[in-house]
């Protein structure tokens, strides 16, 4: 969403699009990442010190009421953390590490099947998907698998046994 359409998606809903707002939102989106509302409120300090956390939650509550942010759960991860995204990027999905928690973000004419798919079979009129895949990176493959072959052959992770030593002779 361009600037001009949040302030008049906010504005058609009687909300004023106000500085710390504003602010909150650019954070969102800049940062590149998933934000939950604690490090949302610690970068937004960084720019504006006066901010409290308590704007910063009802902000987000506000936000995501106006349709404008996206709380997701990220498959819970980090216990029940809720993060943010604006609405302002094109639907995707969220490809979560269940070992590392890194979070990818997939786009593309699969998804749009699908939801098209979902559409035509159902009847159902889709006004939003938020789709979360859980599994392990390729990297956590790797370790899960040598972790999998260490309980299976544990001899082979085993050092070998340490050779006694030779007691010293006396001079």
């Amino acid at each position: 969403m361009k600037p001009d359409t949040t302030s008049e998606t906010l504005r058609n809903r009687g909300i004023r699009l106000t500085r710390q707002r504003q602010l909150l939102l650019d954070l969102i989106e800049e940062s590149g990442e998933h934000l939950d509302a604690e490090a949302l409120y610690n970068l937004a300090r960084q720019r504006d010190p006066k901010l409290n956390r308590v704007t910063v939650y009802r902000t987000l509550k506000m936000l995501k009421e106006g349709g404008l942010v996206d709380e997701l759960d990220l498959m819970h991860f980090v216990g029940d953390q809720h993060y943010y995204e604006t609405r302002r990027k094109q639907e995707h999905a969220h490809i979560i590490c269940l070992r590392c928690g890194r979070v990818e973000e997939f786009y593309g004419p699969p998804l749009h099947r699908l939801r098209q798919q979902i559409e035509t079979t159902f009847g159902f009129q889709i006004l939003i998907a938020r789709t979360e895949i859980g599994g392990y990176c390729s990297h956590c493959q790797t370790l899960r698998q040598q972790e999998i072959e260490s309980i299976v052959n544990p001899q082979d992770e085993q050092p070998a046994p340490a050779k006694p030593a030779k007691p010293r002779r006396k001079r």
